[in-house]
């Protein structure tokens, strides 16, 4: 029953992907862009716990802990460009 449970999950945040995908392609302002890119990076990471659980082995655990470190600089990386034109001072 927990796989299906499992697969069930897996299938609404690859949805939600799909949907994030759309607001980075058409999004209306950058600060859509953005906040669509941190979600992804949130729906990634769902994945790849869920993936873990489902596969029942822990290496998926410490790639989603890379992906969040990854994006969570790639989103503050993002903004600041946004705002100044410029990542490093």
């Amino acid at each position: 029953m927990i796989e299906y449970a499992l697969l069930f999950a897996m299938g609404c945040f690859g949805i939600g992907l799909l949907f994030n995908l759309w607001r980075i392609a058409r999004g209306p302002n950058p600060a859509d862009r953005i906040l669509s890119l941190d979600t992804m990076v949130i729906n990634v990471i769902a994945l790849l716990v869920l993936y873990g659980i489902f596969r029942e082995t822990q290496i998926y655990y410490e790639a989603a802990m890379l992906v969040a470190m990854v994006g969570f600089v790639s989103t503050v990386a993002y903004s600041r460009f946004i705002l100044r034109g410029d990542i490093i001072e």
